[in-house]
């Protein structure tokens, strides 16, 4: 597959969008870590809107207090959840059996 051919002005703007993702990712990491929003809820957000369908489910354990890469990768395979899922790809069953193992 070759890469489209992209003007200064497109490439400029993707890079633009790229740094604003990561920023929304730092923002929730940190509001993940202090307790200001729950793992469930954005979980439940991501099903239905596609605000964090893109973020990996690994990532958002990982984020979680108390929860390290250990504990996340024991979740997972639990779970049956693969490691480069993100939340906009997992099932309904799998969104509610992780939703259940982060609140217990």
């Amino acid at each position: 597959m070759t890469v489209p051919v992209r003007t200064e002005d497109q490439r400029a703007s993707a890079l633009l969008r790229a740094m604003e993702v990561r920023h929304e990712r730092v923002v929730l990491r940190r509001a993940l870590k202090a307790g200001q929003i729950s793992g469930a809820e954005i979980i439940r957000n991501a099903g239905m809107s596609g605000e964090w369908q893109g973020v990996r489910v690994r990532w958002l354990l990982e984020s979680l207090p108390r929860i390290g890469p250990a504990r996340a990768d024991s979740i997972m395979e639990r779970l049956d959840v693969a490691q480069t899922r993100r939340l906009g790809g997992l099932t309904d069953r799998q969104r509610h059996e992780l939703i259940g193992a982060i609140e217990a």
